[in-house]
């Protein structure tokens, strides 16, 4: 029953997040090293937009985006909403940030709670699992390089090691992350 209640109020409530305007260049990236403490920061992030047909994710402090990072990189199958486990899609939709692993096998991840009850009860539906495990994360551990090239996860969205450092001290448990199409 508790399902049937959640699933009533999903998303659908909630207006979409505003894209904000282009923008010329990234808001800079600040090495991990040098990042001060940010506890103001990491309060002051209300939502995550993720667009995956421009390959940005945006950060907002109410409806003004304060950082911009550009070129995610997404599941081996980038388009369309994730469905199954072992589809290599990233979910479309409205999630939250709902844990983080600094033990990860990859740089730093952030866990993204797909799939909420409208994904588990679909995939049910045609008696398949809906998968899990989607994370914002870095570059796997022992990596040297930037990045990888190209899509390469099996549905996360990847970032620099140096990006997913600044998201874990800005991003708090809980917050909103909008991804769209």
């Amino acid at each position: 029953m508790l399902t049937a209640l959640l699933a009533g109020c999903a998303a659908k409530s909630m207006p979409p997040l505003p894209l904000p305007e282009p923008v010329s260049e990234p808001a800079p990236v600040r090495p991990a090293a040098v990042l001060p403490k940010m506890e103001q920061a990491r309060s002051a992030v209300r939502s995550i937009l993720v667009d995956k047909s421009d390959r940005v994710l945006v950060l907002f402090e109410g409806e003004q985006p304060i950082r911009i990072y550009r070129d995610l990189q997404f599941g081996d199958a980038p388009m369309g909403h994730k469905q199954f486990q072992g589809d290599e899609r990233t979910p479309e939709g409205r999630y939250r940030i709902d844990t983080r692993n600094p033990r990860s096998a990859y740089h730093l991840s952030l866990r993204i709670s797909y799939p909420n009850a409208q994904d588990r009860a679909f995939a049910n539906a045609q008696g398949r699992s809906p998968g899990g495990d989607i994370f914002l994360h870095g570059q796997p551990n022992g990596f040297d390089g930037e990045r990888i090239e190209g899509d390469w996860t099996d549905g996360c969205i990847a970032l620099s090691n140096q990006e997913i450092a600044e998201l874990w001290h800005l991003v708090p448990d809980g917050t909103l992350i909008e991804i769209r199409p």
